[in-house]
């Protein structure tokens, strides 16, 4: 079992208008893992970032990161984390390597020009380094902005929104940045509106809305339990309808008679379709194709969020 490195207990941040942007969330964030936060605007997720760095006072509630509390240990928490925010806010004037090279100072780390030019290098920055940063693209902006907050090192990671607004080829390129991240011990924390990021890099997936926390899971295993599987066959001759010896089933019949559809829950449906199958065989019900499909993260993502509406 792996390591907590963020403990977030009883959170809840109240603004002086009254709105709960979070309301009592609790999570363990683990040692070296990546962790998607979903949820719609609005939902809270930039909040929890916020206060988890220390940008944002909680109305109540701890949170730990390795361990120190990040009010008592305001400095050396923020010494281990990370920050990408999603506005592109740089000093526009300044070359990519003078303000990278800053942001480690900020911190208090001595100089390390070393470790500047390898996480320029992987982030393709250090043949740019030289270039003011208003002359950079969106996206290597936001490359930059990802370069000035692993300057200092850090262990754990937000990415808030890391690519909003970018093509897909350059999303693609941080997503295996940030698995070699991962892989070299950093824990990630990303909010994200794209599902199939979350699907493409998360260890785990929380998804949230109104400020609650609705779960946290395993991506395998939210897949598995609240994914729904369908079975469709695709029928020799036109059903009129659906005999009565199999209501029991969960099945529909297209329009022109020629496919059956039957849903099913994904855990130990085995034996279920065993004995469907028997029985269309038994009624005289023959197919000559069929297949089996799963929901989509997606899918189980609007699900929840509609239930909880």
């Amino acid at each position: 079992m792996q390591d907590t490195i963020v403990s977030i207990r009883n959170l809840s941040k109240t603004y002086a208008g009254g709105f709960k942007a979070l309301k009592q969330v609790n999570l363990d964030i683990r040692r070296g893992e990546i962790i998607a936060l979903l949820g719609p605007n609005g939902a809270g997720k930039t909040t929890l970032i916020s206060t988890i760095c220390g940008l944002v006072n909680p109305s109540e509630g701890q949170v730990l990161v390795d361990g120190f509390d990040i009010i008592r240990d305001f400095r050396k928490t923020r010494s281990l984390i990370g920050l990408v925010p999603q506005e592109l806010t740089t000093d526009a004037f300044e070359s990519v390597l003078s303000t990278v090279t800053f942001s480690r100072g900020l911190f208090g780390k001595a100089p390390d020009p070393a470790h500047i030019e390898a996480v320029l290098r992987d982030l393709s920055l250090w043949e740019k380094r030289n270039n003011k940063i208003i002359t950079l693209s969106g996206g290597m902006k936001r490359r930059l902005l990802i370069a000035k907050a692993l300057s200092h090192e850090p262990r754990v990671l937000f990415l808030d929104e890391p690519t909003a607004g970018v093509d897909v080829e350059l999303r693609k390129d941080m997503w295996a940045l940030v698995r070699r991240l991962r892989d070299s011990g950093v824990t990630i924390i990303l909010t994200t509106h794209y599902i199939e990021e979350a699907e493409e890099i998360a260890d785990r997936i929380g998804i949230i809305t109104r400020g609650e926390l609705l779960l946290v899971e395993d991506k395998s295993e939210l897949m598995r339990k609240l994914g729904k599987k369908q079975l469709i066959m695709d029928l020799l001759q036109p059903l009129a309808d659906i005999p009565d010896t199999l209501a029991h089933y969960t099945l529909a019949l297209s329009a022109d008679g020629l496919q059956l559809t039957h849903t099913y829950d994904s855990q130990g449906a085995d034996a279920d379709i065993t004995a469907l199958l028997d029985d269309l065989r038994r009624v005289g019900i023959h197919f000559k194709d069929i297949r089996t499909t799963q929901s989509s993260l997606e899918e189980i993502f609007v699900k929840l969020v509609e239930e909880a509406r």
